[in-house]
């Protein structure tokens, strides 16, 4: 009798007749493998192979891609570096100047420091998690481990929204600078539709390789822009006021807006375990995590702080709208790109997940034929879709940043990561000293997750109260709205 060998495919999805589709339980200390399913190739019927089912798997999130028209485990550690880069250093820091004019420069700073210290940490976790659990190939096969059924549903309903959220974020920042650019030369909703189709249309590669060279162009984009609007504002000194070490009398709601939008401008863990499933050596990560966060950390220190030193009080947030006209243009076009790639690269996770769910247990992702490519355009299809719907609903751009990071980012960037560290060490989290201090590193991690997402909804629903979203599908010059928030 000839056999041969079907391994477990970890990707998020729904249940199959397949006994290979459930993610076994387990400690960190006993990492679970692919489990290997011996079955008689003589019993395989023309109807499986016709369904493309993958025999012979040896990853267990894409199985085996020898002679695969598409293989997907092709990127390097600075292949996914860039790839969070673009992520991560993208709407968060044209927020920053004004968080630190809120809050005063030595909170904003130290702020912006310490979360960013816990976000690296966090986003370790992740890469340890994955490491420990091959299987696990997104927050929502993290759930299923942790809690089943319903915790898998849970975070995958979850993992879509934040990224189909924070891809309308991007929808909205581009009609804000296409407004800025043009002086409301059209219609906002004609932006951001011409912006939705832009990001779809770049986002069709399925391979996240192919997505990390455009990447390559957003972090050059955002820092040039970024740049040059620095420098204009440095130069130009703009008579707005004095900046100040600590900010007097700030209401906790006012306090708050800036919080969420630092907590934003990390808010990149999402991708995370999409993004290490597609790595040649896994074990890399850490190399990739480390380039990421020490680059956007340190940029958004120095460009928060510098813009809000020259600007004053009164900063413009998107921060390139506090640089004088004609530099203004200039900065807001230069952005263009961050704006559309990053948006990209959140869309290819939420679309890829879908995917993978979609079309787990065959062969069809490794194909490219109609169904094949004609699932993957209509999924980007929807969300793009969805993405547009909620950038309309709320155009006002700081809202908007508030209300994800408190609904989504607080939960994926901190709270989730340090549960899944509490989970791979159940049974040692007091073996030690040591990692008695790391167990209660972690559980403070999960309450400040918590407070963030807590206190985050209520200010967003006391601003939403108050009708500071604007109005849903207005033709508004929403640049104009931005500036005099």
């Amino acid at each position: 009798m000839v056999s041969t060998k079907l391994s477990k495919v970890a990707s998020g999805s729904s249940n199959t007749d397949q006994e290979a589709d459930t993610i076994p339980a387990g400690g960190a200390h006993d990492a679970p493998k692919p489990e290997e399913i011996t079955i008689d190739t003589e019993q395989r019927s023309q109807d499986s192979q016709e369904q493309g089912l993958v025999t012979e798997a040896v990853d267990p999130v894409f199985g085996n891609e020898d002679g695969a028209a598409i293989h997907y485990r092709t990127m390097e550690w600075y292949h996914a570096s860039t790839l969070m880069l673009a992520e991560t250093i993208s709407l968060g820091v044209l927020a920053l100047p004004q968080c630190i004019a809120i809050l005063g420069l030595v909170p904003g700073i130290l702020l912006i420091t310490i979360i960013g210290l816990i976000a690296s940490y966090t986003g370790l976790i992740i890469g340890q998690f994955k490491e420990a659990f091959p299987l696990v190939h997104s927050f929502a096969d993290a759930g299923e481990l942790i809690c089943g059924k319903v915790g898998k549903e849970i975070m995958a309903v979850s993992q879509v929204l934040i990224l189909v959220f924070i891809q309308a974020a991007h929808v909205l920042s581009f009609s804000i600078a296409m407004n800025a650019l043009t002086d409301h030369g059209a219609c906002s909703v004609v932006f951001s539709f011409i912006g939705v189709m832009l990001c779809f249309i770049l986002g069709l590669p399925r391979k996240f390789q192919d997505v990390s060279y455009l990447s390559i162009v957003s972090c050059v984009s955002v820092v040039i822009a970024v740049t040059v609007a620095m420098i204009a504002i440095a130069i130009q000194k703009p008579d707005y006021g004095h900046a100040l070490a600590i900010q007097p009398d700030v209401s906790v709601v006012k306090g708050l807006g800036p919080v969420l939008n630092i907590v934003l401008a990390y808010a990149g863990h999402v991708a995370f375990f999409p993004i290490c499933a597609e790595l040649k050596k896994p074990h890399d990560f850490p190399k990739a995590i480390a380039c990421t966060q020490i680059i956007a950390c340190s940029f958004y220190v120095l460009i928060g702080a510098i813009i809000y030193t020259y600007a004053g009080p009164h900063v413009a947030s998107p921060a390139l709208g506090s640089a004088s006209p004609l530099v203004r243009k200039i900065s807001f076009g230069l952005a263009i790109p961050t704006i559309i790639i990053a948006g990209v690269v959140n869309g290819s996770v939420a679309c890829k997940y879908v995917y993978i769910r979609v079309w787990k247990g065959t062969n069809v992702i490794h194909r490219s034929d109609f169904k094949s490519l004609g699932s993957w355009v209509g999924i980007c299809a929807a969300l793009w879709g969805a993405s547009w719907v909620i950038a309309m609903a709320i155009p006002q751009f700081n809202l908007l940043l508030g209300f994800i990071a408190a609904l989504f980012c607080s939960w994926f960037s901190y709270t989730l990561p340090a549960i899944l560290w509490l989970y791979m060490n159940q049974g040692k989290h007091f073996s030690s000293k040591r990692k008695g201090l790391v167990t209660t590193v972690n559980i403070f991690i999960i309450f400040f997750g918590l407070a963030i997402c807590s206190l985050g909804l209520w200010s967003s629903g006391v601003a939403l109260a108050q009708g500071a979203a604007g109005k849903v599908f207005s033709c508004e010059n929403n640049w104009k709205l931005e500036s005099e928030s």
